[in-house]
């Protein structure tokens, strides 16, 4: 009995997730859509960010942003600074919203990314 409990437990849990990074993933499409910045947790850390490209890394959904405002593990340069690009995992995005205000990036925004190989949407300049 507790074998059954468990995996539905197991499948209920999965399915939520699916759903959340779903839910995210549209989320962070629709801001590089619309230019909008997004808020969302990461790794404990309240971050506000620009998105500038979303789509996979070895079939993992993930975007790379430019973090702007809020903490982050490894500290925030100023505004401007290249050392502010966050590769992220979508699945590991919580508590994330849209909303509108400055577009945040740095001078070398058109350099070659490694943090999506296969790009779903990216921001246009």
């Amino acid at each position: 009995m507790s074998t059954v409990r468990t995996t539905r437990h197991a499948r209920l849990y999965c399915r939520d997730l699916k759903e959340k990074m779903t839910h995210n993933y549209e989320l962070v499409r629709q801001a590089i859509i619309n230019k909008q910045q997004v808020i969302a947790t990461y790794d404990n850390y309240h971050r506000e960010m620009c998105p500038h490209v979303l789509g996979t890394k070895n079939g993992r959904p993930q975007a790379l942003f430019y973090q702007f405002g809020g903490q982050s593990k490894s500290g925030l340069g100023p505004d401007g600074s290249p050392a502010n690009w966050r590769c992220v995992p979508i699945e590991k995005l919580t508590n994330v919203s849209v909303r509108d205000g400055g577009w945040h990036t740095a001078p070398n925004h058109s350099r070659k990314q490694t943090c999506v190989d296969n790009i779903d949407v990216e921001v246009r300049f």
